[in-house]
């Protein structure tokens, strides 16, 4: 299970980003960096790049469904569901494992913020954490529905793993569909005569 580590240097990269645009003070252990100003932008790549401090309460790109302890509990069942599973195909190709290693780790990462952040730094209550979101990328525009889009909704390192994660296992899946299904071009090999 070793794709594990995956998931952990992404949980750990994830959350050491986080850290570095939000900001953290541990006085016992001399740290403090001050993070970014909450809504202010700054440029990586000039417009197209962008570094933006916001924090989401919801799910993706702001949904709220249920509530958030229930969708803590859910991301928690999830992630272990996603180990369980992991165990479970730990012979299949790696490139399955690996797909599912950063859904996990995207998951987990973004699981940190949810419960924990709100009671870290004493904004929320356990499981009532927002999740930091940073990566600014310009979209070009589009209108869907009268509804403007210009710039990619802000997002992390997490989601960008969780995204990543599904579009491998959907390149996958159809790989493994394809490679399993018998060729139609292929012809039948020809009945064996009775005895």
């Amino acid at each position: 299970m070793r794709v594990l580590l995956l998931s952990v240097a992404i949980v750990l990269g994830d959350q050491f980003s986080k850290l570095l645009v939000k900001g953290i003070g541990i006085p016992s252990l001399g740290i403090s960096w001050p993070g970014l100003p909450y809504g202010t932008s700054r440029p990586v790549l000039g417009n197209l790049l962008r570094l933006t401090y916001i924090e989401n309460p919801g799910m993706a790109f702001g949904i709220d469904v249920g509530g958030k302890p229930w969708f803590a509990l859910f991301s928690v069942i999830a992630s272990a569901a996603i180990v369980w599973y992991l165990h479970r195909m730990r012979s299949e190709r790696l490139g399955f494992r690996v797909a599912l290693a950063m859904i996990l780790g995207g998951a987990v990462g973004n699981l940190i913020d949810r419960v924990f952040y709100g009671v870290l730094f004493d904004t929320a209550p356990l499981l009532y954490g927002r999740v930091v979101d940073f990566i600014d990328v310009d979209f070009f525009d589009i209108t869907v529905w009268g509804y403007h889009i210009s710039r990619w909704p802000v997002f992390n390192i997490a989601d960008a793993c969780v995204t990543l994660g599904v579009i491998m296992l959907l390149v996958y899946h159809r790989t493994a569909v394809a490679e399993e299904s018998p060729r139609l071009d292929k012809p039948a090999a020809p009945p064996s005569p009775e005895r």
